[in-house]
């Protein structure tokens, strides 16, 4: 993407208004709180441009085993008590903020739309927890519903894992473990998934300030969540280093064009495409990072969460 002397002009009406918004509240950046401050100020902003909650018949919480003993909280979503088919998602938070409630309303959206239960996984978090636990555990929670699933009602046979942004990574982290451990997924769903180790793309400076994920923050959630640098390499973290991605799960990218992640995940389609992996490639013009959770304001959330159901039925073979 080339370097736009205005990249502000990039953005819809709706988007700069949002930004505009943003900008007024005078919120203090995330980076410059603690992690638990930062944690609670997300919570509290969570919903504020989010569509209406969807109410399914199935709302569980309930708990899987990581591997050094430690339950794991997750919360199961479902349109119907029939046995679905299931999307393993991970929220959104730089490894460091973000829950299964802040991602409520988007896995009742998903749930709903495509019509699939929806696992949505409370990984540990950084710093308290640094790479590679938040890696672990998600691996451990797919690796629990392709084994246990059906004891909750679901499809163990036609699992998929998904995420936004950091949760993007270890959703395309776990398609690889996966491929390496012949455990068949339908899909990865990918929305703006951070994917490389430096943050050195055109568009992490194109869009470093003023797009919501600030720079500032990307070295504020680095650092908690990887305190060795040497580890940024590993492609658990940067899925563009795993050596070999052939016969990966076919990938469906939702990305925001103007967003310092957006580049990676082109990368990252492309070194799927280059393996041979099927990839649906979807670039939402004008809209930032975090966009999938603004449906109030911002109509191409909307469309993007049409698209990843869509993909979803798709994947799962679900024809309603």
């Amino acid at each position: 993407m080339s370097h736009h002397r205005n990249p502000r002009a990039l953005l819809t009406p709706a988007m700069h208004g949002v930004l505009d918004r943003m900008a007024r509240a005078g919120q203090v950046p995330l980076h410059a709180l603690t992690p638990f401050q930062a944690r609670l100020a997300y919570e509290i902003g969570t919903g504020v441009l989010e569509v209406p909650a969807h109410k399914l018949q199935r709302v569980e919480s309930f708990t899987v085993p990581a591997r050094d003993g430690v339950e794991l909280p997750v919360r199961l979503y479902a349109p119907t008590d029939e046995v679905l088919p299931v999307l393993v998602y991970f929220h959104g938070g730089g490894f460091t903020i973000g829950s299964i409630s802040t991602h409520d309303t988007l896995c009742r959206t998903l749930s709903h739309l495509a019509h699939c239960a929806v696992v949505s996984v409370n990984y540990r978090l950084a710093p308290e927890h640094s790479f590679p636990v938040a890696h672990n555990d998600a691996w451990d929670a797919v690796q629990w519903v392709a084994a246990h699933g059906e004891t909750r009602g679901l499809d163990a046979s036609r699992v998929a894992v998904g995420g936004d942004s950091a949760g993007g990574t270890l959703a395309a982290a776990c398609a690889i473990h996966a491929k390496d451990a012949g455990l068949p997924l339908a899909l990865q769903l990918l929305f703006y998934p951070g994917c490389g180790a430096q943050a050195d793309t055109p568009s992490h400076t194109t869009f470093a300030h003023g797009f919501v994920l600030e720079q500032a923050g990307i070295e504020y959630f680095f650092n908690h969540y990887l305190p060795n640098p040497a580890d940024r390499a590993d492609w658990r973290f940067s899925p563009l280093n795993a050596p070999d991605v052939e016969s990966v799960a076919p990938a469906w990218f939702g990305l925001a064009e103007c967003d310092p992640l957006v580049d990676e995940g082109v990368l990252y389609a492309d070194k799927l495409r280059a393996a041979g992996v099927p990839v649906d490639l979807e670039i939402y013009h004008g809209v930032v990072h975090e966009f999938i959770k603004m449906g109030r304001a911002i109509p191409e959330a909307l469309r993007a969460h049409a698209d990843a159901a869509r993909a979803l039925k798709a994947a799962f073979s679900i024809n309603t």
